[in-house]
């Protein structure tokens, strides 16, 4: 460690080192410590296809400042850090990497391709764990987990038996969200909303029997061509005759029945709707309701199947253009008409998802959903802030069977085996040799388990689990997850319920929520807008702590905030600050042994800035319990930069030039307060608050493993705050009356106090002295002094003579050149508004500006001339 500054805080010659130290030290490493009281984060583990960005910045700034906060307090502290293998876009990556060879998956088999994608990990897998360390991120490095990793793949294979064996994991035929790019089904919380600009198909049905035609619309007319039923509401008396009839399917000619059923809304369009199962989850519920025939029209990429020659091959836009062609030219297309609707897309690609049937495997949720419901609102797991419980209330109370089967090979394997002889079915954590039943050969699932199903499992499963181990013992439940509100769905809710199931108790305490990071303008960050910024240049150019100072400056839980350039030069500029501020106060102690305590003897400044920063660490620790992140920040600033950098240390200066008890006394307060103060700005400027405190009198190797400050009674000073805030106000007042005056700081001046605080002001001549410019001061009850400059605060009126501040002679002259200016800019605009020709044939708005110039300079005018009347 540094033993002295250099004269430029340069964050390139402090992070990696100070880094390097903490890592030597082993200060991140969790020791499994009984009787103590832990504190455990779990890092939403990034995927390993991620670089860092702005998301991923905030999120893990928030954990850092919490766990060195807690470690700091005396907790055992646990942040557990990993990554998450991405299914989809991990495998996306090495199938793009495999085209540009020329070879598909496919062409070199599963084995191949799997050794491919851990080649693929190992390269790239760690790359987000480097930038993350950048960042300052305090995890235990030791612990770090994957969640394809053996420990993971055991706690996998755990839970998909239990559920199995409990009847809550099943195979089915259902109507699920497939993804014709990625070519795998995703769940519901994986489809992403957006409004689209479509149409509606106004399309006939011709009746069997030739006695008319049911008329109904379609957004989607490519799927008729899998309709296997119309439907109409039974309660509808428009179409009561013609429930059982049979109508002619247009183009495809098959006969498909009328039905009744109560999902059809009466006073939407017609009344009337195609039912196509195979391609829309309500029209396959009301198959299943009328036993209707599934016909799939689609192929995986979604072009049309071979049984329908005339478009096969077609993509389903394609199709649709061509089936719609066709139906016009049957005379059945009645009218299209413009309509903007709600699309599902692949939150990974963004292609529109295709609804359809398809086997997979399924989590039944209503039995897990209530305990994880029950949960939240016991409050054993909590919400900060808490309107987002409404979100995961909503999601929860309304949630579907989740698929978890995906068409990929990149994933936990589904420890499902079939049967080639009899097809049954068999469920292990580890393959049989043949089949229980009939003893055949047995052929594993192919498919792969949604990558959200393993993450659901990360409170417990990176702790160790199925197997008791003495970190699941000691550190879970944990404590705080901190995550983006976009994935309270996708893992948040499947977290808790997971856990409620596994371990009959919450994963974790508090959700705390925060929002996104938007760009200067309030725009999200996206490729497209061409407006991400990256932190790693950012951290190159700025410093890692002033990133994280700028994140956590202006946060609060749940909301978005924008970020900017100009928000991360003020946070260097804080640091300079601090970094000035502690040379100042190490040039001044030089070789002398200074102790990290307070003297007995403390003057009027001392109990000022000791109370103010007593009262602070109260405050930034109240803040910090309530997740109020940036409130905190904000404190810690104002009081650096106001209180102690632009108050205390001018005015110990004072003291330090007279030498003697005084400067030491002066000294060990310096050195207290900066000391401390580093202690609470810790968490937030990790870097530079150690690289300081290692060069200041300290105790202990390392300022994040010191004691974390705590509030001491016996340091409030509720009297001397009030006395030093009457002084500073007026001192204020004399600094502001003498810049409007443009008075030099050179220029000295004698100030008379009139007060009836004379006790407190007595002791306010050396301050007067130094710090607003007095020659001479006085203190009395009330004081008439002719021709001065008077000054009003709360608690005194101050008199400056006016001969003491300005040289009238030479202000006259001033005053009289300044005047001779305006009364020229007078005159041209007057000899303006006296031309008639201007007046008249000049816009009103030119004439009433120039009206308006007239009037201020004449204005100035008076106030100049009253001025040069007042010198005399």
């Amino acid at each position: 460690m540094a033993k002295e500054l250099a004269k430029q805080y340069d964050p390139k010659n402090v992070e990696d080192r100070i880094y390097d130290f903490w890592l030597k030290g082993k200060y991140f490493h969790a020791k499994v410590e009984e009787g103590k009281p832990t504190y455990t984060i779990v890092i939403p583990p990034p995927n390993i296809t991620g670089q860092l960005h702005m998301g991923h910045a905030l999120d893990n700034t928030l954990q850092d400042i919490l766990i060195r906060w807690r470690r700091m307090q005396g907790y055992d502290t646990l942040w557990l850090p990993g990554t998450d293998h991405a299914s989809i876009a991990t495998e996306a990556k090495i199938v793009e990497a495999m085209k540009a060879e020329g070879i598909t998956k496919e062409d070199i088999g599963r084995e191949a391709f799997l050794e491919r994608a851990w080649k693929w990990k190992e390269q790239y897998g760690g790359r987000i764990i480097q930038q993350l360390k950048k960042m300052g991120s305090s995890c235990d490095w030791d612990r770090e987990r994957f969640t394809l990793d053996e420990g993971c793949n055991k706690a996998v294979l755990e839970v998909f038996c239990r559920l199995y064996e409990k009847g809550l994991i099943y195979r089915g035929e259902r109507i699920i969200n497939w993804c014709p790019h990625c070519l795998t089904s995703i769940s519901d919380a994986e489809v992403e909303y957006e409004d689209q600009a479509g149409h509606f198909w106004h399309l006939r049905y011709p009746f069997k029997d030739a006695s008319g035609y049911l008329e109904l619309a379609t957004t989607r007319p490519e799927t008729l061509l899998g309709d296997t039923a119309v439907a109409v509401n039974p309660n509808d008396e428009r179409y009561r005759d013609v429930i059982g009839k049979t109508v002619i399917l247009p183009i495809v000619h098959r006969e498909i029945p009328v039905v009744a059923d109560d999902y059809v809304e009466m006073d939407f369009g017609t009344g009337v709707v195609k039912i196509t199962p195979a391609h829309d989850p309500n029209d396959f519920e009301v198959g299943l309701r009328h036993n209707l025939p599934v016909i799939n029209v689609m192929t995986d990429d979604a072009k049309i199947t071979e049984d329908y020659p005339a478009y096969a091959g077609m993509d389903r836009y394609e199709a649709r253009k061509a089936i719609v062609r066709d139906l016009e030219a049957e005379g059945a297309l009645v009218r299209i008409e413009d309509y903007n609707h709600n699309v599902g897309t692949c939150y990974r690609c963004h292609t529109t998802v295709e609804p359809r049937v398809s086997k997979q495997w399924f989590v039944k949720m209503e039995p897990l959903a209530k305990p994880a419901i029950e949960c939240v609102r016991s409050g054993k797991t909590k919400f900060v802030p808490d309107r987002f419980e409404k979100t995961y209330f909503h999601w929860m109370e309304n949630i579907k069977d989740w698929c978890i089967s995906r068409q990929l090979w990149w994933g936990h394997r589904i420890p499902a085996y079939y049967c080639d002889d009899c097809g049954e079915i068999t469920v292990a954590k580890s393959a049989p040799d043949c089949c229980p039943k009939c003893g055949g050969k047995l052929t594993q699932d192919p498919d792969t388990l949604d990558t959200w199903f393993s993450s659901a499992l990360w409170p417990f499963s990176t702790l160790g689990w199925p197997d008791e181990t003495p970190e699941l013992k000691h550190y879970f439940p944990t404590n705080t997850l901190v995550t983006g509100y976009d994935i309270i769905f996708f893992w948040v809710a499947r977290m808790i319920f997971s856990s409620c199931e596994q371990m009959g108790s919450e994963p974790f305490s508090t959700v705390f929520i925060h929002g996104i990071v938007r760009d200067a303008l309030g725009r999200k960050m996206s490729k497209s807008l061409g407006n991400g910024i990256d932190p790693l240049e950012i951290i190159d150019k700025y410093g890692a702590d002033a990133l994280r100072f700028t994140l956590a400056t202006g946060n609060s839980p749940g909301n978005d905030m924008r970020f900017s350039d100009e928000k991360v030069g003020s946070s260097r500029n804080f640091a300079n600050k601090l970094w000035n501020a502690s040379r100042f106060i190490l040039m001044n102690i030089g070789d002398e042994d200074i102790p990290v305590s307070l003297p007995e003897k403390l003057a009027l400044e001392d109990k000022w800035v000791i109370s103010i920063y007593n009262d602070l660490v109260k405050e930034v620790t109240d803040n910090l319990e309530k997740f109020e992140l940036g409130i905190a920040v904000q404190k810690l600033y104002d009081f650096i930069w106001d209180i102690f950098c632009d108050w205390y240390i001018e005015i110990a200066k004072i003291r330090l030039q007279n030498g003697g008890e005084e400067a030491l006394n002066a000294k060990r307060v310096l050195v207290y307060v900066m000391s401390n103060t580093l202690k609470l700005l810790h968490p937030f400027m990790p870097f530079i608050t150690e690289e300081i405190w290692q060069t200041l009198p300290h105790d202990g190797e390392s300022i994040m493993i010191s004691a974390w400050p705590v509030y001491d009674s016996s340091l409030s000073f509720p009297e001397e705050e009030a006395e030093m805030d009457r002084i500073m106000t007026a001192i204020r007042a004399i600094r502001n009356r003498r810049a409007e005056m443009n008075v030099a700081p050179s220029k000295k001046a004698k100030v008379y106090i009139a007060t009836s605080y004379a006790d407190t002001f007595a002791k306010a001549g050396i301050f007067m002295q130094r710090l607003a410019g007095a020659s001479d001061f006085e203190v009395g009850d009330a004081f008439d002094i002719e021709g001065s400059v008077s000054i009003v605060t709360s608690d005194a009126k101050i008199y400056i003579p006016m001969g003491d501040l300005v040289d009238f002679e030479a202000e006259k002259a001033r005053l009289s050149k300044e005047l001779e200016a305006v009364q020229k800019d007078l005159d041209f605009v007057n000899n303006k508004l006296s031309n008639e020709n201007f007046v008249s044939k000049a816009p009103e708005a030119v004439v009433n500006a120039q009206r308006e110039a007239a009037a201020k300079y004449a204005e100035k005018i008076a106030l100049l001339k009253d001025s040069i009347a007042k010198l005399g």
